[in-house]
């Protein structure tokens, strides 16, 4: 009787029971559906929020002041959500599947694939250039190809059913099909030809970093928790690093929203110049709207005799190549690769704009 006491007193302890782990399981999945929740319900409320800043504010709402900060106190927190959601999004994904695996399912022969899908996932997501680019940093910290996701980076807001649908409504449906064609072979080509370039060298360094990391654990022996913390470290990592880019790029994009007059567009749109098409580009670069904002103007531009190509050719410019997007992107992209990326894009852009004067006289 005593042997066996003994024994058991000098064995090792018995484990302490493994189901404390799972009321910690359940804290983290409860604390991150609370949060979740609490996510939509702030999104849902950020035109009355916006709204209410103004109404504080000694300025006039109708007056350009009131317009830019307006248009600055809604997309400030708006892609600033947006960023920390699909970051936490991403850094799940990357619990699952390491970098080095996603580049291999998606690289080589299957990167032209990829440029298309890319692009059509493009066309699902209705986004301004600045609400596109949290996307965008989490595809590249997943270790997607490059290409692949410029060609995502295009075809969000330039390609979407909201600027097809305006167009559909103001000038038919041939020209809002020729814009989903070309949109997407712009956004497919221009991916896959940087993608060809590999330039994956001129991404920052920490950029270049992140894609290289992994899980520090095999897959098997990652839990739920675990899978959550590297969701909330990538937030970390990732927003804590371009957040006052992307409130730099905002500020530069409300300043144009609010004081850039629509008639000196049409002015220099309005002649039938060859040089209309680059001058048109050249001047939507500076802009900064979605495709919702800007067909508006679009339908102003044709009223007074603007062509159709240049009009078009301005409208992608403004919301594929806007310099709020660049300012951003420069925290993840060297001046290389945003030299490259406007490049081929603006070519792109370019012969949309010629081809559509041709066909549509």
């Amino acid at each position: 009787m005593s042997t066996t006491t003994v024994s058991c007193c000098k064995g090792n302890p018995p484990p302490v029971a493994p189901r404390t782990s799972e009321p910690s399981t359940v804290k983290w999945l409860a604390a991150t559906a609370a949060a979740l929740v609490l996510w939509g319900l702030a999104y849902s409320q950020l035109i009355p929020f916006s709204d209410w800043i103004v109404a504080q504010l000694p300025i006039d709402r109708a007056s350009h002041l009131g317009d830019a900060v307006s248009f600055f106190a809604y997309d400030t927190p708006k892609v600033l959500m947006l960023l920390t959601l699909v970051v936490f999004a991403m850094g799940l994904v990357r619990s699952f599947f390491s970098p080095e695996k996603t580049r291999a399912m998606l690289a080589g022969k299957h990167e032209g694939v990829g440029n298309v899908l890319s692009a059509m996932l493009g066309i699902l997501t209705p986004f301004c250039s600045c609400s596109a680019v949290p996307l965008f940093i989490g595809f590249v910290s997943a270790g997607i190809p490059l290409g692949v996701t410029f060609s995502f980076l295009i075809a969000a807001p330039m390609v979407n059913e909201v600027a097809l649908g305006l167009l559909f409504a103001l000038v038919g449906w041939k020209v809002a099909l020729t814009y989903l064609a070309f949109g997407l072979g712009v956004a497919i080509v221009a991916g896959w030809v940087i993608g060809r370039l590999h330039l994956e060298h001129w991404l920052e360094e920490w950029v270049r970093n992140l894609r290289a990391s992994a899980a520090d654990l095999p897959p098997e022996q990652i839990t739920v928790v675990d899978r959550i913390k590297a969701g909330l470290e990538a937030v970390n990592d990732i927003v804590g690093k371009v957040w006052i880019w992307i409130i730099a790029g905002i500020a530069v994009g409300a300043f144009i929203h609010g004081y850039v007059p629509s008639s000196l567009l049409a002015e220099i749109m309005g002649r039938g110049a060859w040089w209309s098409v680059p001058a048109a580009v050249l001047l939507g670069i500076p802009m900064y709207s979605n495709a919702a904002g800007i067909i508006p103007v679009v339908q102003a531009l044709l009223a007074k005799g603007a062509a159709l190509g240049t009009v078009l050719a301005f409208m992608m410019s403004v919301i594929a190549l806007s310099l709020p997007e660049m300012i951003i992107l420069r925290k993840v992209l060297s001046v290389k690769l945003i030299a490259v990326f406007i490049g081929v894009v603006g070519t792109g852009i370019l012969a949309v704009g010629f081809l559509f004067n041709a066909l549509y006289q």
